[in-house]
């Protein structure tokens, strides 16, 4: 079986600065990936990379596969069905001129038709309002009635950043590309998102590239993971092991600052999912 993502190789520049140097990461069939480094590191250059939505004039080596397929900023219908995205800029991420629930149902149906034999077959406009309004509740939408018929500019940056969750979820794609998903909730709201793409990993089979600069909240969710420093791997491996054995510098730097809030419970419940390994990994 292809693997979900195959990224080989990867550089990028823009304006004549090398930013990404020669990246390579993989994430399987079912996989739980996490690509991990602060701001600047080059994450979500790379998820544009994936995406194909680079600033124009990107200059870039390497290749990257979707599901055995390669694919080019030229053919974005290659992406169709094989990687759906949680973007860090949820405002400009959504329809300004369609409504939150339009958006929504279209996704919904359109994911359905796509797979309408092995998924019961096509919904209706009502059916698809009904599960758009579980799953919005799900996410931590508190009126998802009334979220629906909101254009993205009426909502919150954390409604907003919810729905886009939502919006990805929906789509069924064979990867979840997930953009610093949790960066504009508070602690508690994280700890329920993590959860709910937990249990709709579990459900699905999907497999996740979850990029964050937080080292806690991707040991709750991934197996393993890549981290980046100044557009460069450092380490990759499995998170149970980077967490007890950091090899690298930064690595060591990155669990430090995770061990460090999980004590303190800043980071609420999704650090106590975490605290087992980060802890292990604080006492050597």
């Amino acid at each position: 079986m292809h693997p979900a993502l195959d990224v080989r190789s990867l550089s990028i520049a823009i304006d004549r600065t090398s930013l990404v140097h020669g990246v390579d990461l993989r994430v399987g069939a079912g996989e739980r990936v996490a690509l991990v480094g602060a701001s600047g590191s080059g994450k979500s250059l790379t998820a544009q990379a994936v995406l194909g939505t680079l600033p124009p004039g990107s200059a870039v080596r390497g290749v990257v596969e979707l599901g055995g397929r390669t694919v080019t900023p030229a053919t974005p219908r290659q992406r169709l069905g094989r990687v759906a995205a949680v973007q860090q800029d949820s405002l400009a991420a959504l329809n300004p001129l369609v409504t939150v629930g339009a958006q929504l149902v279209a996704a919904l149906r359109a994911a359905r038709a796509r797979g309408s034999a092995a998924d019961g077959g096509l919904l209706t406009r009502r059916d698809a309002r009904r599960e758009v309004v579980a799953l919005l509740t799900e996410v931590g939408i508190e009126d998802p009635d009334g979220a629906l018929p909101a254009f993205a500019a009426e909502l919150s940056g954390g409604q907003r950043q919810r729905v886009c969750l939502a919006l990805a979820l929906l789509c069924r794609a064979d990867l979840l590309l997930a953009d610093e998903p949790t960066t504009a909730l508070d602690v508690v709201t994280q700890a329920r998102v993590v959860d709910v793409i937990r249990r709709r990993l579990d459900a699905t089979g999907q497999a996740l590239l979850f990029i964050t600069h937080d080292l806690a909240v991707a040991a709750a969710l991934c197996d393993r993971v890549v981290v980046l420093e100044a557009g460069r791997v450092v380490e990759a491996g499995s998170m149970r092991e980077l967490v007890r054995r950091p090899r690298h510098a930064y690595s060591r730097a990155l669990v430090a600052a995770a061990a460090r809030r999980v004590p303190g419970g800043s980071t609420g419940p999704v650090a106590a999912s975490a605290s087992p390994p980060l802890g292990a990994a604080a006492a050597r």
